[in-house]
């Protein structure tokens, strides 16, 4: 029984989610009137701190109020999928605007500022971390079944989690429209994300059992398509970014906006190298996928 040991719950929380809220609304304010200075990475690094805080606000007001019945799905599994993403987003969020921009910021107040933010984000992350070790040990000990606290739960996280970071780098639509082998490799990556998503959202919602085939033979099946699919990307992104003979550039100073050490943002030849290694990430995240998924069905076989 969920609702029961509730206040239990709340009691665990509470004093994890006010200070999540006063470090990212920290880290945003911050960083928020720095103007020119901010740069991209910092409105970037701005949005992931603002969502938190928001999304924090609404799940710390909706289990106040006691409103957890009135939604159309097992609230209990919310909250820490939401910690587990919260903490990758501020601790990548504090990696990146600590190594890409606020190296490149003259010394001085904003500067200061800058470091501050940082600061505040990577403590987010680790009280978000903190809640989700709380949580699972609460779930464990009241033998409640939570899909993140899984092997394939987390995986799923973190395959979405990758994609959610390769689709920021490509937010530059001048990396791949010039050839269509590189806009495959994008297809890949949203033709994957897709399934890892809706099988989250269904775990959420509880639709596994509603499908009309076995749920670990479909997703073994999507598995190794996502497997295969990114196989192909592997192959072609590098091969189409970095050979001159297909058109790449393997030099980073071959790019002008790589040369400057003074530009408030990821040069071009960089984020061709993240999306290379985040692919490559990606695709290790779904073989260990594959192999679970794979020694279920062989279980599921035998019996």
């Amino acid at each position: 029984n969920i609702a029961s040991p509730q206040s239990a719950l709340d009691v665990m929380c509470c004093p994890l989610r006010l200070p999540q809220l006063f470090c990212t609304c920290m880290a945003f304010s911050l960083v928020v009137d720095m103007g020119i200075l901010r740069g991209a990475v910092g409105n970037w690094s701005m949005s992931i701190w603002c969502f938190c805080f928001a999304m924090t606000l609404i799940i710390s007001t909706v289990e106040l109020c006691k409103l957890q019945s009135r939604f159309p799905f097992f609230w209990y599994n919310l909250p820490v999928l939401y910690a587990c993403y919260a903490a990758l987003l501020c601790l990548l969020a504090f990696i990146i605007y600590a190594t890409t921009h606020v190296h490149f910021l003259p010394y001085g107040p904003y500067r200061d500022r800058a470091i501050t933010a940082t600061a505040f984000s990577c403590v987010a992350s680790v009280l978000y971390a903190m809640e989700v070790a709380c949580l699972w040990q609460y779930y464990e000990l009241s033998e409640v079944s939570c899909y993140v606290h899984t092997m394939p739960g987390l995986l799923k996280v973190l395959e979405t989690f990758v994609a959610c970071l390769i689709f920021t780098f490509l937010s530059h639509t001048s990396l791949y429209l010039h050839q269509p082998a590189l806009e495959w490799c994008v297809a890949v990556y949203s033709i994957c994300f897709f399934p890892a998503a809706l099988t989250i959202l269904g775990n959420l919602i509880g639709w596994e059992y509603r499908l009309p085939v076995t749920f670990p033979i479909l997703q073994f099946l999507l598995t190794l398509l996502s497997v295969l699919l990114y196989v192909s990307a592997l192959v072609l992104w590098p091969l189409y970014q970095f050979n001159e003979k297909f058109g790449g550039q393997p030099q980073r100073s071959n790019y002008m906006d790589c040369i400057d050490g003074l530009t408030y943002y990821i040069c071009t030849w960089d984020e061709e190298l993240a999306v290379a290694i985040l692919t490559a990430l990606n695709l290790l995240i779904y073989v260990a996928d594959l192999v679970y998924w794979a020694h279920q069905v062989s279980v599921g076989t035998e019996d």
